[in-house]
């Protein structure tokens, strides 16, 4: 009996103190609702919606963005352009356009139901700081989005509240747009995507683009390959024809390389 006291009492020196260690470990701390990321991207050029926004030339990009967990988010994106200040030859005499950035501002709310469906909904502000002549269409364009998502596919509609892009009275302009990213493996995907541009009151200006890509992610980046195509009018004297004499809406492969942190 002596001894199954002594073993009791050395068992609970031992455990008594490991216990009340294990009772102080102070509790983990809830994940933060806000969560706050930024990313930087080097493209061989920028194109959007199918049509080259840097004269096939490359671009840097990058922004940052907010999302807190209700699904409310804020974002900014900025990227290298020259469509805007290429068209300087245009106005002998005048000074001309100088922007050669594009600079977004966008917000929204989004969510998931159903399991596999989600949905997101904001308003998307293109701004492009500079210099412009008297008479110029300022290519300010304010836009409405809606987005339903289903597994690995999207379908959105992007809807423009002012004049689109410099065109003059084509308020009410629309875009709609079906992707998808499909996994091939682990950090290895497939995108594709096409879309429609609809310019009111110019249906010159309206067309079709497409792509298809893959992504890898290797040495801490984001490599990316992309072929894009459009059936937008660019031929001599058409609306996406430059004073270069380039057919923006030429078929190309973009390489991309883009880093989020």
């Amino acid at each position: 009996m002596r001894k199954t006291l002594i073993a009791a009492a050395l068992t609970a020196a031992f455990f008594v103190p490991a216990l009340g260690h294990a009772q102080a470990t102070p509790a983990a701390e809830p994940a933060s609702p806000h969560t706050l990321t930024g990313n930087v991207t080097l493209a061989s050029e920028y194109i959007y919606r199918g049509i080259a926004q840097t004269n096939r030339k490359p671009a840097i990009q990058g922004g940052f963005d907010y999302a807190h967990s209700s699904g409310v988010y804020l974002g900014t994106w900025a990227s290298s352009i020259s469509w805007l200040s290429d068209q300087g030859s245009l106005y002998p005499g005048t000074p001309g356009v100088s922007a050669n950035m594009e600079w977004d501002f966008y917000g929204g709310y989004k969510g998931a139901f159903g399991g596999d469906f989600s949905y997101d909904v904001g308003l998307l502000q293109y701004y492009y700081p500079g210099r412009y002549p008297t008479g110029f269409v300022s290519p300010d364009t304010l836009e409405v989005y809606a987005g339903l998502g289903w597994k690995m596919l999207t379908l959105k509609y992007s809807h423009s509240t002012s004049n689109l892009f410099g065109f003059a009275n084509s308020k009410g302009s629309g875009y709609l747009d079906l992707s998808g990213t499909f996994e091939l493996a682990a950090g290895l995907n497939v995108v594709a995507h096409v879309g429609h541009q609809k310019v009111k009151n110019f249906s010159d200006a309206s067309y079709t683009d497409w792509k298809l890509g893959i992504t890898k992610d290797a040495l801490g980046v984001t490599w990316g390959l992309a072929y894009v195509g459009t059936n937008a009018k660019g031929g001599a004297g058409q609306p996406y024809r430059n004073v270069f004499d380039k057919d923006l809406g030429k078929d190309a492969l973009v390489l991309t390389v883009a880093k989020t942190f």
